[in-house]
C-alpha cells in the first residue's frame, strides 16, 4: 500500500478558476502520497486497493489559507476598533508586541494562537511575528508542531518606532544581524528534521518603520537566499501620504518596494486599499499576491479595495484575516465580508464594478492563497487550495447537519451557508499534507 494514500469519500467542492465551482456528490478525492490524485465519481480500478475514508453527506473542501495574520496580536482581538491604523498601532500593537522578548509569555500567548487556527478551516497561513529572535522561533517550533504548513516572519523595524521595538537605534546593522541569526538558527535545525511543514518569510513591517538601507539590504538576502517577502502596502490613507513624504522619489507606495529591489522575488503585500491603476500595474507586473483583509478594512477604518480590478488585472490574490485587525481567525468569514464589502463598493463608490461572487470568494481563500506556497524555493511543500492532481492534499471536513432547513438544499447552497453560517464546531476532519491532524 502506498504511504499516505487514501480516499475521501463525500460531497466534493473545489475551484481551479475564480468564476466555477466544481462540485461531485457523492464522489471520492485521492490523497496520493500527500498529493492531489484528482477527483472521481468512481474509485478506479488501479486504486482499488487503496482505504476509502467515507464521509458521506459530509462537505469536503480543500483547506483555507491566510495569506496575512499576525500571531502576537491574537491576544488583543476586538480590541481598540474604534481607532485608525497609525493611532491603532502606536497604542496597542506596539505596547503588546513588545511582551514577546519575554518567552514565557510568548508561549502562553503563542499556544492559544496555534490551538485556535488548528481547530478552524485553515491549514496554511502566512505570519507576522515580532523582531524577538527567540520569540520567532518558538513561534516556529509551536507551529510545526501544530501540523499546519505555516511562512514565518520575524519582523523588522529601524525608525519611527518606539525605542522598545526599534532594532537600530540609528543603525540597520542591528535589524540585518537579528534577522541573520534568526535565519542561521532555522538553517541549522533543518537537517535535524525540525522543521517540514514550517519555512522563513522575510517581514519587514512596512515603510514607514523600515529604513531604505534596512529595506535594501533585506532585498540581498532575499535574493541570496531566495526567501519569499511579505510585508504591508497602500492601507490607511494617512499611511500612504506618509509614505509619500518619506520616499518623494518614488512614483508611488509599491514603486518605493519595488525601488529597494524587494518585488523581485515571490511577495505578498496586505491590503491595497489605496492602490490606484499605476500600482496596480506594476503588482500585476512583478506578480505580487494581494492579501485581501475585508475585516480588518473596516475595523480600522481603511477603506473598501479594489478587489475586482486587481481580478481584472490578474494580480495573484487571496484572503487574510490580519489578526488583530480583523477579529477572527476564520477565512469563511473573510469570505463572507469580502463579498459584503465588495457590494458596499459598488453600491457606494463604483457601480461598474461587479460585487464578488461566492464562487470568486471561495477561490480566494483556498486555490488563489494556496498557490502562493508553490513560489518557495527550498520548501517541502507545495501549492495547495485545490484537489486539481499534483497540488499538495489539505482537506477539510465539514458536518453541516447542524444548520438545518426546511428547504431542499443543493451542494452549492450548502457551502454557501457554510461560508456564512459555520464555525469551528462543524469540522470533523482536517488533513494537512495528507496527514489527518483533526
Amino acid at each position: 500500500m502506498e504511504k499516505n494514500s487514501f480516499f475521501l469519500k463525500g460531497d466534493i467542492i473545489w475551484s481551479a478558476t475564480p468564476e466555477v465551482l466544481n462540485i461531485v456528490e457523492n464522489g471520492f478525492v485521492l490523497c496520493s502520497e500527500g498529493k492531489s490524485g484528482g477527483v472521481y465519481r468512481e474509485v478506479p480500478k488501479e486504486y482499488a486497493h487503496l482505504p476509502v475514508k467515507d464521509y458521506t453527506d459530509r462537505l469536503v473542501i480543500p483547506g483555507l489559507t491566510d495569506l496575512h495574520i499576525h500571531a502576537p496580536q491574537f491576544s488583543f482581538r476586538a480590541l481598540g476598533m474604534d481607532m485608525e491604523l497609525l493611532e491603532w498601532l502606536n497604542k496597542i500593537t506596539f505596547p503588546e508586541e513588545a511582551k514577546y522578548g519575554d518567552l514565557d509569555y510568548a508561549s502562553r500567548a503563542y499556544d492559544l494562537f496555534t490551538g485556535e487556527i488548528k481547530k478552524g478551516a485553515t491549514t496554511r497561513l502566512c505570519v507576522f511575528g515580532t523582531i524577538h529572535v527567540p520569540g520567532t522561533l518558538l513561534l516556529m517550533d509551536k507551529l510545526e508542531e501544530s501540523g499546519l504548513v505555516s511562512l514565518v516572519g520575524k519582523v523588522n523595524m529601524d525608525r519611527n518606532c518606539p525605542d522598545f521595538l526599534n532594532e537600530a537605534k540609528g543603525n540597520t546593522t542591528g535589524s540585518i544581524a537579528a534577522t541573520s541569526e534568526w535565519l542561521q538558527t532555522f538553517y541549522k535545525r533543518r537537517p535535524e528534521g525540525r522543521y517540514k511543514n514550517t519555512f522563513p518569510i522575510l517581514t519587514p513591517r512596512f515603510i514607514p518603520v523600515c529604513s531604505e538601507q534596512l529595506l535594501k539590504q533585506l532585498a540581498g538576502i532575499q535574493k541570496e537566499k531566495s526567501l519569499p517577502l511579505q510585508s504591508h502596502l497602500s492601507e490607511n490613507r494617512k499611511e500612504v501620504e506618509w509614505v509619500k513624504e518619506l520616499c518623494p522619489n518614488s512614483k508611488n507606495y509599491a514603486d518605493a518596494y519595488d525601488d529597494t529591489g524587494l518585488l523581485d522575488g515571490p511577495a505578498i503585500m496586505a491590503h491595497c486599499v489605496w492602490s490606484d491603476e499605476n500600482e496596480m500595474d506594476l503588482l500585476a507586473k512583478k506578480g505580487v499576491y494581494i492579501a485581501h483583509c475585508p475585516q480588518s478594512n473596516m475595523n480600522l477604518s481603511s477603506g473598501i479595495a479594489p478587489v475586482r480590478r486587481f481580478l481584472q488585472k490578474r494580480i495573484p490574490l487571496g484572503l487574510g484575516s490580519d489578526v488583530a485587525g480583523g477579529a477572527h481567525t476564520s477565512i469563511f468569514r473573510m469570505m463572507s465580508d469580502a463579498i459584503g464589502v465588495s457590494k458596499l463598493r459598488q453600491a457606494v463608490l463604483a457601480p461598474d464594478e461587479k460585487a464578488l461572487t461566492l464562487e470568486e470568494a471561495f477561490y480566494l481563500g483556498t486555490a488563489g492563497g494556496g498557490s502562493f506556497f508553490g513560489k518557495i524555493a527550498g520548501a517541502d511543500f507545495g501549492p495547495a487550495g485545490s484537489f486539481e492532481k499534483g497540488r499538495d492534499f489539505d482537506a477539510v471536513i465539514i458536518d453541516d447537519s447542524s444548520l438545518p432547513s426546511p428547504i431542499t438544499l443543493k451542494t452549492r447552497d450548502r457551502l454557501e451557508r457554510v461560508v456564512y453560517l459555520s464555525d469551528d464546531r462543524h469540522i470533523e476532519g482536517k488533513f494537512v499534507r495528507g496527514v489527518k491532524i483533526l
